[in-house]
């Protein structure tokens, strides 16, 4: 219902204006389209001033507090992104909650311990190094303590694997791969 309806609803009982007069009826519209508009920007406000709904300005604002924005393609991927980095507090720093605060930001890596002060960081699923490597390194560097070694780890087909998957030289031929494509194929694995 528009608030011009809910005016003259409210004013009706009254019996002392005429509300399809054009003058009373002509002001109580322009009212209500006014607070129809308040009414839509609050709505707004609201929606984006909370992590689970935001979905336009209020996202952006929240990723502008951090130093690093979380890789993300949608929305609700930002937002769900945006949610891991805030879970991060003083007691963030086992293996699990970093994993989860990593993947929680879009990045497909896996966090493994090696020792004593040093980690190992994956890619599951992705030959070679993976597509935006440079800024993934930058996030996960962020989330990591500082002071924890990082070691990074990528898959690349070995001798075994390509023997065990390809009968001859001349099957991998036909492919027509160049090196780096054979070391990071993996679709016949």
């Amino acid at each position: 219902m528009k608030h011009a309806d809910c005016l003259r609803d409210l004013l009706r009982p009254l019996g002392v204006y005429d509300l399809s007069a054009p003058f009373n009826g002509g002001e109580l519209d322009v009212q209500g389209a006014a607070l129809d508009g308040v009414l839509a920007r609050l709505e707004e406000v609201q929606r984006e001033s909370s992590l689970t709904t935001a979905e336009n300005w209020g996202l952006e604002n929240l990723a502008g507090l951090f130093a690093r924005r979380p890789v993300a393609s949608d929305p609700r991927k930002l937002a769900l992104a945006l949610a891991a980095l805030l879970r991060i507090g003083g007691d963030s720093f086992t293996l699990e909650a970093i994993n989860d605060t990593i993947s929680g930001c879009g990045v497909s890596a896996v966090v493994k311990e090696l020792g004593t002060g040093s980690v190992s960081v994956s890619f599951p699923g992705t030959a070679g190094v993976p597509e935006g490597f440079e800024e993934m390194k930058k996030i996960i560097e962020d989330i990591l303590p500082a002071h924890v070694g990082v070691e990074y780890d990528f898959w690349y087909l070995t001798w075994l694997e390509l023997e065990a998957n390809f009968p001859t030289w001349k099957s991998i031929e036909d492919m027509d791969l160049s090196w780096s494509e054979l070391e990071t194929c993996c679709e016949y694995l």
